[in-house]
């Protein structure tokens, strides 16, 4: 084992495989900027299909914590992060076995971010590509300034969902509070329960069958089950109606 890596207690070590032990941190003995370059040290694995995987341990809520790690590997938390984890992440697939605070994978270029807990306000905002997807409920401004990439969010979210976003995908599998989607906004939003109020200017639509083949796809790779048709489709009202005018393929650029 690398000289680098730090100790801890046996308990956690024999409660681990031989290969999740290979590359073990703890957030309890390095700090943020230790942990990243430690991180940042692991060889990569020859094999992209295979990238190399490290665990982390000792995750008791610390704020800004894994930003930047940049690199093709596997990462997984054991224990809940703070505010921005995972924020500008690039290449790296991560996995965080709790809750997360806000802003996680804030400004997310690349890559995916599953939280098989909660998150806080925030989540995903700004983010440019790969995949957020959390497993049990988002605070409000979920999606915000969204460039890109899409964010998937099994339980319930807060209010301003997508207040902002030009482009990607934000699929709800619960309910959604106030103001719900943008009207001069290109994502795609979808939502399977009801929303306390939409944005003005915005309406819900069934699913076409093509969007319906298109959710149940992304629905696969973040890795949460459903059944497309069970969701509808948040809209910019005069998206929608250029869309029923036929004109959507001809005159893409409805705003």
């Amino acid at each position: 084992m690398n000289d680098s890596l730090v100790s801890f207690d046996q308990e956690s070590r024999d409660a681990l495989s031989e290969e999740e032990r290979e590359y073990l941190f703890s957030l309890l003995q390095l700090s943020n900027s230790e942990m990243r370059t430690a991180i940042r040290s692991v060889p990569l694995s020859k094999d992209s299909e295979h990238p190399t995987r490290v665990e982390v341990i000792g995750a008791e809520g610390q704020h800004s914590a894994l930003m930047r790690i940049e690199r093709h590997l596997k990462v997984r938390v054991r224990g809940s992060l703070g505010d921005y984890a995972f924020s500008m992440n690039d290449q790296t697939a991560a996995k965080i076995f709790g809750n997360v605070g806000h802003g996680v994978a804030e400004g997310m270029v690349s890559g995916s971010v599953r939280v098989r807990g909660h998150a806080g306000h925030g989540a995903a905002t700004a983010m440019t590509g790969g995949t957020v997807a959390i497993y049990g409920n988002a605070g409000d401004r979920a999606g915000g300034a969204m460039r890109g990439g899409g964010l998937f969010v099994r339980g319930s979210v807060g209010n301003d969902v997508g207040l902002g976003a030009l482009a990607g995908t934000i699929v709800i599998g619960g309910d959604a509070g106030d103001n719900l989607g943008d009207p001069l906004s290109d994502v795609t939003v979808f939502i399977r329960g009801t929303a306390k109020s939409l944005a003005e200017g915005v309406t819900a639509a069934k699913l076409r069958k093509k969007q319906e083949v298109q959710l149940g796809l992304l629905l696969i790779t973040a890795g949460i089950r459903g059944d497309a048709s069970d969701f509808r489709r948040i809209v910019p009202t005069a998206k929608l109606e250029a869309e029923n005018a036929a004109r959507g393929e001809v005159v893409p650029n409805w705003r």
